[in-house]
């Protein structure tokens, strides 16, 4: 017998599962958290929140347990070998109903996507996607507030992606095309060639793919990295494809003079991004990663408001 809910659940999944209202509400939200936290204090009173990571984490971990504590909620952290989520002794459903009675949202990381989706399905606990092998919307939602708060208009940004094509830029690509932004993708042929019919699906008139970091650039006000190879995995070899798509000095002074620079990190200094550039005065990546326990406050606001 099956335990499933029949109230509809709020999850946080992908961006591409919400509206731009929604959204929104979840960016003005965290604002207002940022401008006044202590008016947030209690808004998860009686509240806990459990965080199961099966992949190394420290802004998203940091962020969802300080986050929740300063919202007046509890925190507890879930090994997942220790609680039987692998599957081993019982069906990770099953787990999910008998966290249910004793919490009252999940925060997941994991390298199976499927899996986070198919637990949003069942309607058992909120459930919130901490970075998976598909995607990362936690952080791209805090880039957005980043972005807004460099930016005059959201409408203005000419942003470069120069890389790895990776769950990051699948959420990027996802927020994209729900406010019609620029954004270049400056990606290496013998990676973008496995990814070109994915591509396609997302493809409009203001989401363009370069080769030449150069060319890709110009005209940016922000430009994004990340690692190339991702954490878990296994192709290392991939590494020689990006021998010049390094952010340096010279492609920062291509872009416009203002260009704000955005790394979700861990950073690999010297290899997508040089020392004198991650921290230079262009960069925001330690407001990126302050920025994401706001957004992940106003998210877990949003998914336990009834």
């Amino acid at each position: 017998k099956k335990f499933k809910r029949t109230i509809k659940m709020k999850h946080f999944i992908d961006i591409n599962n919400f509206k731009k209202k929604e959204i929104d509400e979840i960016i003005s939200l965290a604002k207002k958290i940022k401008k006044n936290p202590k008016k947030y204090s209690s808004s998860c009173k009686d509240k806990t929140l459990g965080l199961i990571f099966e992949k190394q984490s420290l802004r998203t971990r940091l962020s969802f347990n300080v986050g929740m504590q300063k919202l007046g909620g509890s925190v507890l952290e879930l090994q997942s070998k220790d609680i039987g989520f692998d599957n081993k002794r019982e069906k990770a459903e099953d787990v999910l109903n008998v966290l249910s009675q004793y919490i009252d949202c999940l925060m997941i990381r994991n390298n199976n996507h499927k899996q986070i989706v198919n637990l949003s399905k069942e309607n058992i606990l909120p459930i919130i996607n901490g970075l998976t092998e598909y995607s990362h919307p936690c952080q791209i939602l805090g880039d957005f507030l980043t972005l807004q708060e460099h930016l005059k208009s959201i409408k203005n940004a000419n942003i470069a992606w120069i890389g790895d094509y990776n769950n990051v830029l699948r959420s990027l690509i996802h927020l994209q095309n729900i406010y019609n932004f620029k954004l270049n993708l400056i990606i290496p042929k013998e990676i973008f060639k496995n990814y070109k019919k994915e591509f396609q699906q997302y493809k409009n008139k203001n989401l363009n793919h370069f080769f030449d970091p150069i060319l890709g650039t110009k005209n940016s006000n922000c430009i994004m990295t990340d690692v190339w190879v991702s954490m878990g995995e296994k192709n290392k070899n991939k590494k020689k494809y990006f021998k010049n798509y390094t952010v340096d000095k010279k492609i920062i002074s291509n872009a416009k003079n203002n260009v704000i620079f955005m790394h979700c990190l861990p950073a690999k200094r010297g290899q997508e991004v040089t020392s004198e550039v991650l921290d230079g005065k262009n960069s925001v990546v330690l407001m990126q990663a302050k920025n994401r326990m706001y957004v992940q406050q106003a998210i877990l606001i949003y998914v336990l408001k009834k």
